[in-house]
């Protein structure tokens, strides 16, 4: 698995999971489902991702996207 496919896997479960707590636990954790969102957003403008950071020194090898 490279970077790129991890972040979108990792920001698929964030969404999944964070719209399953707001359904069932409490709606203010559709601001999780917000603040990926936007962190998704500004990295398609900036190329700057955190999570990308964190499978880099995790090991994982480059992608098209994170390099």
């Amino acid at each position: 698995m490279n970077i790129d496919k991890a972040v979108l896997a990792f920001a698929g479960c964030v969404v999944l999971v964070s719209l399953a707590l707001g359904w069932l636990v409490s709606p203010y954790w559709f601001l999780l489902t917000a603040f990926a969102g936007l962190n998704m957003l500004q990295a398609s403008f900036t190329g700057f991702c955190p999570a990308a950071l964190v499978f880099r020194k995790l090991g994982l090898r480059s992608g098209n996207a994170f390099s």
